[in-house]
């Protein structure tokens, strides 16, 4: 098979299309796999350090508010489709495959207008704005969550797959990991709380006082906290200044570089609700509080965070509701009643480790339209 892909922007995107890239070449290693990326966006560093090659194509997203950006957006608008165009005449790909980031317009339009096989990935529970632009020149759209269907007109080419990620789920049990991290037999429960890698201050400052009036009161749990980059020193200042550094079962750090594993041995997680992180999180069945980041487009972390919330799969606390007494009844609730079973249980419903096969077969078939024809007769026969 040959394929261009495009992901890019965020790790959302970048990470789901080196996976599906991955599950290409583990199937046929003679495969030719391409990817395109801005010049100086991260999934160039991200792609090539996968092993795969990039193909330099400058774009970049429209800003919602007026700005000087946009004049440089509409010319990338018409340049990235001349340059698309000449890649695809180039390469020859069997079919183009994308996850969703401005990077797949020109590519999927292109492809599409050349009588190309397309696919793009939506990882998110509100598709963005290049998936919706890009309805009617793709010849499948996957989705990671069913309701995603309803944002899109023609249904018969939408496919709930899940979201592809890198790697197997951790496969370590709960002791195995606590073993592997070293964390003491005296707790006997594990918190988990993140932001993300640079951290969010509303996040940190609502920790903070909930370690102070929950966490330091309840020997038996450890609470580990990842405060991100760029809140790091106010928090630990603000953490000595209480007194905090006394107790052995918290610990802060800037940033869990083990993250799977302490995934793996927490019996509850505090944190955004990114389409990676609630795929991984479900395929561990892990018992999660959810705080959406309200500066994401279309407010999709909370669409992601509320199907679960709603399914008792998880709990959903938005960031203007965020206080420490919200996080102690979540906690309280998850850890020392049979809630956090429940979430664990009901969340593995929304997990779909098999997502990069699913995607991989389909492309096969829209890499060979001929096949792709056949198929849909065959069942139009039975």
């Amino acid at each position: 098979m040959n394929i261009i892909l495009a992901g890019g922007g965020t790790g959302g995107h970048i990470y789901p299309a080196i996976a599906v890239a991955d599950t290409i070449r583990k199937h046929d290693k003679y495969s030719k796999i391409l990817f395109i990326a801005t010049k100086n966006g991260m999934e160039k560093s991200l792609i090539e350090k996968a092993g795969y090659q990039t193909y330099h194509i400058e774009m970049s997203g429209l800003q919602r508010s007026l700005s000087l950006k946009n004049i440089k957006t509409a010319i990338c608008f018409i340049t990235s489709q001349i340059e698309a165009k000449k890649l695809l005449r180039d390469f020859q790909p069997d079919v183009v495959f994308a996850t969703g980031n401005y990077l797949s317009y020109p590519l999927i339009h292109t492809a599409a207008k050349m009588g190309i096989p397309t696919a793009i990935h939506e990882s998110n529970a509100i598709p963005g704005k290049a998936v919706k632009m890009l309805e009617k020149d793709a010849d499948r759209i996957f989705i990671n969550f069913p309701s995603t269907a309803d944002f899109f007109t023609d249904k018969e080419k939408v496919m709930c797959v899940g979201n592809p990620m890198r790697g197997e789920a951790v496969s370590l049990s709960k002791q195995q990991a606590h073993r592997e991290l070293d964390i003491p037999g005296e707790y006997e429960y594990v918190l988990l709380s993140f932001g993300g890698s640079l951290g969010a201050q509303t996040i940190n400052n609502n920790i903070l006082s909930f370690m102070e009036s929950f966490s330091a009161k309840h020997p038996e749990v450890y609470h580990i906290h990842a405060t991100g980059k760029g809140g790091h020193d106010a928090f630990m200042q603000k953490f000595r200044a209480k007194g905090l550094d006394s107790f052995r079962n918290l610990c802060p750090a800037e940033y869990i570089y083990d993250m799977p594993k302490w995934e793996a041995a927490a019996d509850a997680v505090i944190c955004r609700s990114g389409a990676m992180t609630v795929s991984e999180l479900a395929l561990m069945g892990k018992a999660c509080i959810f705080i959406p980041s309200p500066n994401v487009t279309a407010n999709h972390q909370f669409k992601n965070a509320e199907g679960l919330a709603k399914a008792d799969a998880a709990m959903l606390i938005e960031e203007k509701d965020l206080t420490p007494k919200a996080l102690e009844l979540a906690a309280s609730d998850i850890l020392f009643t049979d809630k956090g079973k429940l979430f664990s249980e009901n969340i593995r419903r929304f997990a779909q480790p098999s997502a990069k096969e699913l995607i991989y077969r389909e492309l096969l078939r829209l890499s060979n339209r001929d096949l792709l024809t056949l198929v849909a007769e065959e069942e139009v026969n039975e």
